[in-house]
């Protein structure tokens, strides 16, 4: 069913996953209002920051790990904060946030709060995937509710296509190695939500982390146990660069130089911050890099 057309909408975008859909939609112009994590597309840049990190900048990653145990211990609601004044200035018609993780974005229950103070009530649409097919639909839901029905099934059919020809190519695969997929160095956290299936489908084995579930954290032991063939530190929410600072931690690690990914020089620091960590149509672009990773030889570069 399609919603209000597009034509006067007010949009804010609280999740960058969320501003890349709106964007990728062809909703440049009716998105009012970003997050402050919001960088890509480029244009999105441009747009007006309504939230605000809780966090200190330059804080380690162990530093980071505990003030968000801390913060998440005392319920104080989320690690960000949402700028009233200029919510109360856009009126939006329709706001795109999420309920998934407290760590990831304004928690869904100020959200609500937040919206209850404006004189006109907007839409408020909830994304909450877990699961590659989920972002997938949450695509669709965001162009019903836009008016962008046919823009939202054609980026869907075209994504699919290419999680289809991945599938394809990785079938032919002669093994399947083991993958540790690492989404944060200190602690360690496995790989959760869509990140393990995005493994399977690229042609790898992740015998640590769980398809749906979030991740979590994980003794070393256990991945030492496991004897990983490839590794992946995709941090959630770091560049590549901010990852490999983190690196000496990893080599640190008892055992970590005589694991056959360490010794076969295939551990690998990726970009979470612009894939594996946002749920929307890049997510099928961290797949393709996932499969050169794990297969070379099938996914040339």
């Amino acid at each position: 069913m399609t919603h209000e057309p597009s034509h006067g909408q007010r949009i804010i975008s609280l999740l960058p996953s969320a501003t890349e859909i709106l964007f990728a939609l062809g909703l440049d112009d009716e998105v009012r209002a970003v997050t402050h994590e919001c960088d890509y597309p480029a244009a999105a840049l441009g747009k007006p920051r309504i939230t605000r990190s809780l966090l200190a900048p330059g804080m380690s990653s162990g530093e980071i790990d505990a003030a968000v145990r801390g913060q998440l211990a005392a319920d104080a609601h989320s690690l960000y904060t949402i700028d009233r004044a200029l919510l109360a200035a856009i009126d939006p018609t329709l706001i795109v946030t999420q309920r998934l993780c407290e760590v990831c974005a304004v928690a869904y229950d100020e959200v609500l709060e937040a919206v209850r103070s404006l004189p006109r009530r907007p839409r408020v649409i909830n994304l909450e995937p877990e699961r590659l097919e989920d972002v997938l639909r949450d695509i669709g839901t965001v162009g019903a509710a836009t008016g962008r029905d046919a823009e939202a099934a054609a980026l869907v059919a075209s994504l699919r296509k290419r999680v289809e020809r991945v599938r394809e190519t990785a079938a032919n695969a002669t093994t399947r190695p083991r993958v540790a997929f690492i989404e944060w160095l200190d602690p360690i956290f496995c790989g959760g939500h869509w990140n393990p299936e995005l493994i399977e489908i690229a042609g790898g084995v992740d015998n640590i982390g769980r398809p749906g579930a979030r991740s979590e954290q994980v003794a070393w032991e256990r991945i030492v146990a496991d004897q990983p063939e490839v590794m992946v530190v995709a941090a959630c929410g770091f560049t590549e660069e901010r990852s490999r600072q983190d690196e000496p931690l990893l080599r640190a690690l008892p055992g970590f130089a005589d694991l056959p990914c360490a010794r076969a020089g295939r551990v690998h620091f990726v970009d979470g911050a612009a894939y594996f960590s946002r749920p929307g149509p890049r997510l099928v672009d961290s797949l393709e890099l996932l499969a050169r990773l794990i297969h070379p030889d099938l996914f040339p570069a």
